[in-house]
């Protein structure tokens, strides 16, 4: 409690000095006070500051309180830590204030100190106390020995001699003996004592198991049994040459290549089969370990720079998927399983027709990015493939010769389980493009083909046989001649691209390298329903809406993307990307989002909603310039995208929030979600259209 007021410090505190100087002046001098008095006077006048306060006397009378803390004023008072259970930054309540001036940790204790004097006492004890002890009590027996006969002759003179040296003798037994000095340790920091850790005790591990059966075994090696054991090996060996002989130089060919594939499964069948299924496992927690990173972005990393950019997004890349065995062929063809999301195939060929070799078809897993789930290889470059929607296991491919496929995922070998031929009505030019449809009546599987011979071809699965079945052939409208015969002639469209309705079963387009697109029927087989002039060059592909009915998108080598509404023969939309576009393909969260690649190495995406004049995503996605992107897929489930490139990569991105934002939350209303209003709001886009259409 300090009173405060001006009269404590200051002026007032100086006069009071000064009188109490005055007063002791005046008992020592006496009668000097009626000669002093002038000055008396001037030193007690007071001088005040110009600025002090002037204060009454209630307001210096008043008491202000202040109370000591503790707290450190240099503790902060803001720190801030994240927390993972909440996933958010969290203010810390609790702040230390301990501030600590000095402090010093010492291992030595003073001789003369309580606890030296016990640790030397406890030591004396220990080693000098037994030995001393027993000397002094041999001492005393003796002294008492010779004492005896003493006393029977001089009585009661020697008894207090006797006295004497038993206290003594007492005396020394109760003081021990103190030892030499010698160094003192600390039982508490001590670094020359033994390690005191606690080890526990070894034990033997044993298991006990059946031995295995054994036979005991004699022969005796005669010179006649080893005649014999060499001329059966010269008769097997005569026999496999005879054989050899028979056969044409294609079948040898044939049976030493099937001979060292049973050689090699052999041998592999001895290391790996029994433990296939724990190598995968394996292997896939190791890639976890190594693309840790990778898969924490997949799951978690959503770019905060979104919110600074209105109408634009990024690609953020994730795995890149690439076989040493398909390094110099390009991704012809990607389709995401219908079940397994995590689940991708990969077709792999080549466009350029001059360097035509192999193909291989690959399947990866997000689980495990550095090697393939199942590789299959074929001799003819594969150009398209589908999965199977009810039977995710079940791959159709189409190949460069002509001829389709069926891949059976269950069955281990490389070799297809159905596959066309000449015989069967295979394609004579390549398939560009095929597609799951349907069973039919009887329940068989059945897909649709395209290909550049202008046949679209059903084929279906009938008792373990292709059967196929022309649906329409593709003529030039307008390219119909009659020849010197009567006959008419008339140039066949090359089919390059087609896709089936989402409702409408028997509808679908077709899309072909005059840059012509057909609507066609299945239940037609010599007329369209519709044609469109699309494109200037090969429509590279065709895709409805999975929300719209009416509407679908196409891409061409123009360099142009076209929407259109299949009522209405002019298109909706047009996007120039500025070269030729490999590829288009529709979101599955939205009927206003699409993404576009072009041989550029870009990849475009596009949110009608946003922003229908242009991309609100433009970026390379490819490290080298030289590298075309040839095809691109949206995952059904997860915001991601696969591409793949002419250089047989396939690189999966993830999309920023701005490329799926969806409808904001407004107070008091629910979001509507659903079929409907992604309807509405393509509907809403096209009407506008529709309108400036109708007013030009």
């Amino acid at each position: 409690m300090i009173p405060d007021g001006s009269s404590f410090y200051g002026k007032d505190q100086k006069s009071v000095s000064v009188g109490r100087g005055t007063r002791k002046r005046d008992e020592d001098s006496g009668t000097e006070v009626a000669e002093g008095a002038d000055e008396w006077a001037q030193s007690k006048a007071t001088v005040r500051p110009p600025d002090q306060l002037e204060l009454t006397d209630a307001e210096l009378k008043e008491e202000f309180t202040r109370i000591l803390t503790a707290n450190n004023p240099h503790a902060p008072q803001n720190i801030v830590r994240y927390s993972f259970k909440e996933g958010t930054y969290k203010l810390i309540g609790f702040v230390d204030q301990l501030a600590v001036h000095f402090s010093q940790v010492g291992n030595l204790i003073p001789k003369d100190s309580d606890e030296g004097r016990r640790q030397r006492y406890r030591n004396n004890l220990v080693t000098g106390s037994e030995e001393s002890a027993k000397l002094v009590i041999s001492e005393a027996e003796v002294v008492e020995e010779e004492d005896e006969p003493k006393e029977a002759e001089a009585g009661s003179q020697t008894d207090v001699p006797a006295a004497e040296a038993a206290e003594k003798v007492a005396e020394e037994l109760m003081t021990p003996k103190q030892p030499k000095e010698r160094k003192l340790t600390n039982k508490f920091n001590f670094s020359e004592r033994a390690s005191q850790t606690f080890n526990n005790p070894l034990r033997d591990r044993e298991c006990q198991m059946e031995p295995p059966p054994r036979t005991n075994f004699s022969a005796t090696a005669n010179q006649w049994e080893i005649y014999d054991a060499y001329v059966e090996e010269l008769e097997k060996q005569e026999k496999t040459k005879e054989k050899e002989k028979a056969k044409t130089p294609v079948a040898k060919k044939m049976g030493k290549m099937a001979m060292r594939k049973m050689t090699s499964m052999e041998s592999q069948s001895d290391d790996i089969t029994k433990v296939t299924q724990a190598a995968k496992i394996v292997e896939r927690m190791v890639n976890q370990n190594t693309y840790d990173d990778v898969a924490q972005d997949f799951k978690y990393y959503e770019d905060a720079a979104d919110e600074y950019r209105d109408q634009e997004g990024t690609l953020l890349p994730l795995w890149k998927f690439q076989n040493d065995k398909a390094k110099r062929l390009a991704v012809t063809a990607l389709c995401w399983n219908p079940k397994y999301n995590d689940l991708f195939a990969v077709g792999h060929g080549s466009y350029d027709f001059m360097k035509q070799s192999r193909g291989m078809l690959l399947l990866y897993s997000m689980k495990n990015p550095s090697f393939p789930e199942y590789i299959f290889s074929s001799e003819s470059g594969i150009m398209c493939l589908d999965m199977h929607m009810d039977h995710p296991y079940l791959v159709v491919v189409g190949h460069y010769d002509g001829n389709v496929a069926i891949y059976n995922l269950k069955k281990p070998h490389s070799q297809p389980s159905f596959r066309s031929s000449a015989k069967s009505g295979k394609h004579t030019d390549p398939v560009w493009q095929v597609k799951w449809q349907k069973d039919d009546m009887d329940n068989n599987l059945n897909f649709f083909s395209v290909s550049s011979d202008g046949r679209i071809v059903s084929w279906t699965l009938v008792k373990s046989e292709l059967v196929h079945t022309d649906v329409i052939k593709l003529k030039v409208e307008g390219s119909t001649t009659e020849s010197l015969e009567g006959l008419q002639l008339y140039t066949v469209g090359c089919g390059t691209a087609f896709d089936f309705h989402k409702e409408i079963d028997y509808m679908f387009l077709v899309g072909t390298e005059e840059g012509k697109i057909y609507k066609c029927s299945k239940s037609y087989s010599s007329q369209f329903l519709d044609t469109y002039d699309a494109h200037n060059m090969a429509v590279d592909a065709v895709s409805w809406n999975p929300y719209h009915t009416k509407v679908f998108m196409s891409c061409s080598s123009d360099w142009t993307v076209k929407i259109w509404d299949h009522t209405i023969k002019t298109p909706m939309f047009i996007y120039d990307l500025n070269s030729a576009v490999g590829d288009v393909a529709w979101a599955p969260y939205s009927s206003t989002v699409f993404a576009a690649v072009t041989t550029n190495g870009k990849t475009h995406v596009f949110d009608l909603s946003i922003n229908k004049y242009e991309a609100i995503c433009n970026q390379p996605v490819v490290a080298k310039k030289k590298n075309k992107i040839t095809h691109v897929q949206f995952n059904p489930i997860h915001p991601i995208i696969i591409v793949g490139d002419d250089r047989g990569h396939v690189t999966c991105l993830k999309l920023s929030p701005n490329l799926r934002k969806m409808p904001k939350e407004k107070k008091g209303q629910e979001v509507q979600k659903g079929p409907a209003v992604e309807i509405a709001k393509l509907d809403k886009l096209l009407n506008l259209v529709r309108e400036v259409k109708t007013k030009i």
